[in-house]
């Protein structure tokens, strides 16, 4: 007679924010002195005496900040989510929902990141346009210094007119982000914060706060905000972590494609962030992409209703 094991209960959501929070620490040393190791083996010792790479001040060596962002993606938000499935003893592919995604589905999400993009960009400008009042004058200028260092970093790892420093950029801003990022903010930072409060919503823009603090860029707060409550909302409805990753990669994989064009073209990579369209464009754009949410949701829910119960 075979007996059936019973399922092994999750621990207290407090206590896997603290895992993600401990092992995305450690994660982050351990992989940057992996990435000071490649990086003094490719450019020599003079990279830790001489550290404009780290700001995009010398382009000669801008690799060795590609490196280290790659690290930073491994360290600080893939290896804690992956272990925090070891952790809990679950298998990553059932604990994240990792089944292979649907050709419709797919094609349904390539369609909101394609609609989205004008509305995007109008939230984009206006959080860039964004003043605080006159007494934080002096944090706005602060802000903006820090903004003006983000755009030259970003310039620098942009900064290609190569085929092949176009894919090395794909998979630096685009690819690693996409799956890293994904994994430890909608599937363990979201799912956690849902198993703690039981609240799908909460879960989700408490996910995408997280998720647009960290990337520490303070007039790009809200479409990185909308943009993370998005890939929550598409995890929490498919089930499956892969949508949320391709609609990150079709973002990222976006900018780094129409910075590579205008460099060809010998444009400013600025250009790229006014489209240039009247507003009810942006409207529209708006219309089309909660629509299309809508019919994601309402597939994915009646894809559940009709599937066999295990």
């Amino acid at each position: 007679m075979q007996y059936n094991q019973p399922v092994r209960q999750e621990n207290h959501p407090f206590l896997q924010l603290i895992l993600l929070l401990a092992v995305g620490i450690g994660g982050l040393l351990i992989f940057a002195v992996i990435a000071i190791v490649i990086c003094v083996l490719m450019y020599g010792t003079s990279i830790l005496t001489d550290m404009s790479w780290a700001t995009g001040g010398d382009l000669e060596t801008i690799g060795a900040l590609k490196i280290f962002l790659t690290a930073q993606q491994i360290g600080l938000f893939l290896t804690p989510a992956l272990l925090l499935a070891i952790f809990e003893r679950k298998k990553p592919q059932h604990f994240y929902g990792m089944s292979a995604p649907k050709f419709d589905y797919l094609g349904i999400v390539f369609l909101i990141m394609v609609c989205s993009t004008p509305f995007m960009a109008w939230v984009n400008l206006t959080n860039q346009q964004m003043h605080l009042p006159e007494v934080f004058k002096g944090i706005e200028k602060w802000m903006r210094a820090q903004e003006d260092q983000a755009m030259v970093t970003t310039k620098a790892i942009l900064s290609t007119k190569s085929v092949g420093g176009l894919l090395a950029n794909l998979f630096v801003i685009a690819v690693m982000p996409a799956i890293c990022e994904e994994f430890i903010f909608r599937g363990g930072l979201q799912r956690t914060i849902f198993r703690w409060l039981k609240n799908p919503h909460v879960a989700i823009w408490v996910s995408a706060i997280i998720f647009s603090t960290i990337h520490v860029q303070f007039f790009g707060f809200f479409p990185r905000l909308f943009l993370g409550a998005a890939f929550g909302y598409l995890y929490f409805w498919t089930g499956s972590i892969w949508y949320a990753v391709f609609a990150h990669f079709l973002n990222n994989a976006y900018a780094v494609i129409v910075a590579f064009y205008l460099q060809k073209q010998n444009l400013p990579i600025d250009d790229g962030d006014d489209l240039g369209i009247a507003w009810y464009g942006y409207l529209i754009s708006a219309i089309l992409t909660l629509a299309l949410f809508w019919i994601l949701k309402d597939k994915a829910a009646k894809e559940r209703l009709h599937s066999p119960q295990i």
